[in-house]
């Protein structure tokens, strides 16, 4: 192993005016994030010892990392995975990279399940990396869920997230579009599906454009398609006392609604983002 005469501090202040050249917002946060992963030392150590010598092999990868998130690739996928709600997610090339407004659809569907029984059912369509059910069933010990996702490798990945959580034996992942192969009947049905019009979709930031997988966000020409396709297919597998609780994108509340009440459904309530956009639908089925 060869050491470098240069320190930490002198490389990651290159790093950071690289990042900060390339356009990278955060740019100070995520190069030290990437030197953090790069060089195995805590937030704590860097600051203890910013002259600290380095290993040319870690300088390389830090380097490569550098690279990546110069093209615009999320730290996240750099890293392989994500923290949502506390917990950490693996995440792969064909799941959504979870984000932090996805946390109010858990708060909801939280709050959703105190006025029921304890040993609920949970569905999960669309479910990626599994964070929305996983993050359900971990404040819910007597609750079991399946998760659906049309691509296998989000299965897989959801599968081992489900593993490494240890809540494999309280959750299922099945390969498979909307509720086909799933066995009703469930209490809370969740979803995040993609809401994104197809031709707003090039002018998302690069991190999103580029790096999602295109099915976890093109909505169709309105953004509704998805909406329209859970509308049609959840009342084969709800409970008539359950719910729906649905993310939404920003102005899509009310048509999101219209196209569930067509279809027997009842607002009952929703959440906001912080910016006061009614983003999470609590849907419930006309009885």
């Amino acid at each position: 192993m060869t050491i470098l005469e240069t320190g930490l501090s002198e490389v990651l202040r290159k790093a950071i005016w690289m990042l900060n050249e390339a356009g990278v917002k955060d740019a100070a946060v995520d190069g030290r994030i990437l030197a953090s992963a790069a060089f195995d030392l805590s937030r704590e150590d860097m600051l203890r010892d910013p002259n600290a010598p380095l290993a040319t092999e870690r300088v390389a990868i830090f380097w490569g990392m550098i690279a990546r998130r110069r093209a615009r690739e999320p730290v996240s996928r750099i890293l392989g995975k994500r923290e949502f709600r506390s917990l950490e997610f693996e995440i792969a090339q064909t799941t959504l990279d979870p984000r932090s407004d996805s946390e109010n659809l858990v708060e909801a569907a939280l709050d959703v399940a105190k006025e029921m029984s304890n040993d609920l059912r949970i569905l999960d369509i669309g479910t990626g990396t599994g964070c929305l059910l996983l993050s359900i069933l971990r404040e819910l010990p007597d609750a079991r869920g399946v998760g659906t996702d049309i691509d296998p490798g989000a299965v897989a990945c959801a599968r081992r997230n489900a593993s490494a959580l240890g809540l494999s034996n309280r959750s299922e992942f099945l390969h498979t579009s909307w509720v086909t192969r799933v066995k009703p009947v469930f209490d809370i049905v969740v979803s995040n599906p993609p809401y994104i019009p197809s031709n707003d979709i090039l002018g998302l930031a690069p991190e999103v454009s580029k790096y999602d997988p295109l099915v976890a966000l093109d909505g169709g020409v309105d953004g509704l398609e998805a909406y329209r396709s859970l509308a049609e297919c959840i009342g084969q597998i709800i409970s008539r006392a359950g719910a729906a609780v649905l993310e939404v994108g920003d102005r899509q509340a009310s048509p999101v609604a219209q196209i569930f009440a067509l279809a027997g459904y009842y607002l009952g309530g929703s959440r906001q983002d912080l910016a006061g956009n009614e983003r999470v639908l609590i849907l419930l089925p006309n009885r």
